[in-house]
């Protein structure tokens, strides 16, 4: 049975009839599409409750999970899955009840907040509780329990409170995570980092197949089952693949040590989409029953709030988090309201349609979202964790040259919105923080990159893979032309990794953590270079 015919044609045709973008959402129709797309209904309680004492398995196999810090309040996660490989994930379609504790000690002998909640089955048995009421600026530990089973104890921190002068913030941004492509070693060294809380910048998932030695991880204890070994499209198929990726010990553990904020690139859904656009030459219904499939089990597979949940086939991920006076972080979605790639996606010259001055990265609501949010900013360091390289980046040195169509470069007029925006708000610390691209970048951003005397108006900070790319090189194939075609480019490196930034009221300091191989686990950290900028002068120095 091909992809389509996952779907049926009663559901497609009622879809073209309703419009593709309110079709997941029209009242009447939408328990229809829930039931035709295998999406469950929200808050649907029907399912008969499991007695917890029943379960004979450990079902806390994907860990626990904590997210979206604010001064009062943290997100907690789990999801029952005894058998995670399984359809099911070896659970009865009955919901089941799960107890929950929030502790000053790592032992539990001071408990702060106690309560239960819900798995239920139309949410997979995920489980996501926003605990009230917490101190802020505090680091709290807490556990699950389910029957006789009690799941490891995560660790977690609140964010200062509002107006409260912090000296200093350190964060991780980490992104792509290409199951496939290799061992997550750098989630076990990120585990061990000093943090305030962690970026996931997208890519937390890939939606190709994945054969029974699990690719470049090449296993001899275990075979993977059949089903990883095709292209993730139904809602079941993104399930078992998040089972896949959280069963992994050294992404288990960083979730555990850390706070999360995460954002979504095109891998967790389908390579390359622009809003409604799929990759491939399938009807945009046909498209959106699979986004709102890779939403819901977004959604349920990672700690977020309420105003999170999706309907249907849409999600808003865009939020704000605040520390203090000292940050304030503005979390982009570049993926879900942009226009479609210029001169068919890729690498290719710039010219009149990539140039267009109504194309946006963003979506008009989105950009004034953010910009509002500088204009009311008092942070010393307004960061915006998002998915594409925003600075330009030439393919060559001289002319012509080629742009990235599916990067900032290729929504040149939404890119400068941005940047007049923050000048007009009088932001003087604009630090982006950037995925998808498996290297690791420094660069300067200039308000004019054809003028080599245009001002330095912000740093971006891009994260290397953690397994994406394999095993890469220091210096990729392209090494010379980028960095001879980009001057305000000052760091290049194409290991795997992940970036530290420590944020002061004087200065910000990025150290880019590389590894010399993730095909074979287990190598050590380095710190392949560093760099700072100052605070009120834009503009990166080798630390």
């Amino acid at each position: 049975m091909t992809p389509a015919q996952q779907h049926s044609d009663a559901f497609r045709a009622a879809a073209r009839h309703l419009g593709r973008r309110r079709f997941l959402t029209v009242t009447g129709a939408a328990a229809a599409v829930a039931f035709a797309a295998n999406l469950p209904a929200a808050g649907a309680a029907a399912a008969a409750e499991l007695d917890p004492r029943k379960l004979d398995q450990d079902p806390f196999t994907l860990g626990v999970a904590s997210g979206d810090p604010l001064p009062g309040s943290v997100v907690l996660w789990t999801r029952l899955a005894p058998r995670p490989y399984e359809p099911g994930s070896g659970l009865p379609g009955s919901r089941i009840t799960v107890a929950w504790e929030l502790a000053h000690d790592e032992r539990f002998t001071r408990v702060a907040r106690r309560g239960r909640a819900i798995a239920h089955p139309e949410f997979d048995h995920s489980v996501h509780v926003e605990v009230p009421g917490l101190d802020a600026d505090r680091v709290y530990y807490y556990r699950f329990r389910a029957g006789s089973w009690t799941s490891p104890t995560g660790r977690t921190r609140t964010a200062p409170r509002p107006g409260a002068r912090i000296s200093e913030l350190k964060l991780a941004a980490v992104s792509c995570q290409a199951y496939h492509d290799g061992y997550f070693t750098a989630y076990k060294h990120l585990a061990d980092e000093e943090l305030d809380i962690v970026f996931h910048l997208g890519d937390y998932l890939y939606e190709y197949a994945v054969n029974a030695v699990g690719g470049a991880r090449n296993h001899t204890d275990r075979r993977l089952p059949a089903h990883f070994n095709r292209e993730t499209i139904t809602l079941e198929d993104y399930r078992l693949r998040y089972g896949l990726y959280r069963s992994d010990p050294d992404l288990a553990a960083a979730h555990a040590a850390h706070p999360f904020a995460v954002t979504w690139d095109d891998h967790e859904t389908e390579n390359n989409y622009a809003d409604e656009t799929p990759e491939n030459d399938v009807p945009a219904e046909e498209f959106l029953l699979r986004r709102a499939a890779a939403y819901r089990a977004y959604w349920e597979n990672q700690p977020l709030r309420r105003p999170q949940q999706p309907e249907g086939a849409d999600m808003q991920l865009y939020r704000r988090l605040r520390y203090g006076r000292l940050a304030q972080f503005d979390i982009l979605d570049t993926r879900q309201y942009r226009s479609d790639q210029a001169y068919g996606d890729g690498w290719q010259y710039p010219g009149p349609e990539s140039e267009d001055p109504a194309r946006t990265m963003t979506g008009e609501t989105q950009e004034r979202w953010l910009l509002d949010g500088w204009q009311a900013s008092d942070a010393v360091w307004n960061v915006v964790p998002q998915q594409v390289t925003f600075a330009q980046r030439r393919d060559v040195p001289a002319s012509p040259y080629k742009l990235s169509m599916d990067a900032w470069d290729g929504y040149p007029a939404s890119r400068e919105r941005i940047l007049a925006g923050a000048e007009a708000a009088g932001v003087d610390n604009l630090v982006v923080l950037t995925g998808d691209v498996h290297v690791g970048y420094a660069f300067d951003l200039k308000k004019d990159y054809g003028d080599p005397a245009s001002p330095t108006v912000g740093t971006e900070f891009v994260a290397t893979s953690v397994s994406s790319g394999k095993d890469g090189a220091d210096k990729p194939a392209n090494w010379d032309n980028l960095t001879q075609a980009n001057p305000h480019m000052k760091f290049y490196n194409g290991r795997r990794g992940y970036v530290t930034v420590t944020l002061t009221t004087e200065r910000a300091r990025a150290d880019f953590k590389t590894l010399a191989a993730v095909t074979t686990p287990g190598a050590p950290i380095t710190t392949a270079a560093s760099f700072v900028t100052e605070a009120g002068n834009p503009g990166l120095t080798p630390a």
